[in-house]
């Protein structure tokens, strides 16, 4: 994760459309379009330690990805902006695949339920008042963004 102090955090002041929100900085804050901002469950993610069972910290969870599309003084417009790929299908029975193929990263091969899979659907919701926090560097690394 990366240093947390210098990002710019806010929160979902409106919602506006299926893809479109408002979070309660802008420019004044230093927001500028282009910007990306995770929108989080309010509550964080405890992780124990698996041995003695003692919380070690607190990890947070994206709900969701927007870049800054428009920057006011003290609002900016922020639009989702990655697409869900399909990883292409295939008919086994047949002994064939069609469809499109993708380069994807390696992901943990594991049995463990992952954290973001513990939001309850109420929770998985965007809504008023949500976090919403700069991305910087690779935080949130693994959720792939859309280059444009």
């Amino acid at each position: 994760m990366t240093d947390t102090e210098d990002r710019i955090e806010g929160k979902v002041a409106q919602i506006l459309t299926e893809q479109d929100l408002v979070i309660n900085r802008g420019s004044l804050q230093g927001v500028r379009i282009g910007m990306r901002f995770a929108i989080l469950s309010p509550r964080g993610a405890d992780i124990k330690d698996p041995d003695t069972g003692e919380i070690l910290d607190s990890v947070e969870l994206a709900k969701t990805f927007v870049k800054i599309v428009d920057v006011k003084p003290k609002v900016a417009v922020g639009r989702t902006f990655r697409t869900i790929k399909s990883r292409g299908t295939s008919i086994s029975a047949l002994g064939f695949a069609f469809g499109t193929g993708e380069d994807r990263q390696e992901t943990l091969r594991t049995s463990e339920r992952r954290l973001q899979q513990d939001l309850s659907p109420s929770d998985s919701y965007v809504k008023i008042g949500d976090p919403a926090v700069q991305v910087i560097g690779d935080s949130f690394a693994g959720l792939e963004w859309d280059p444009s």
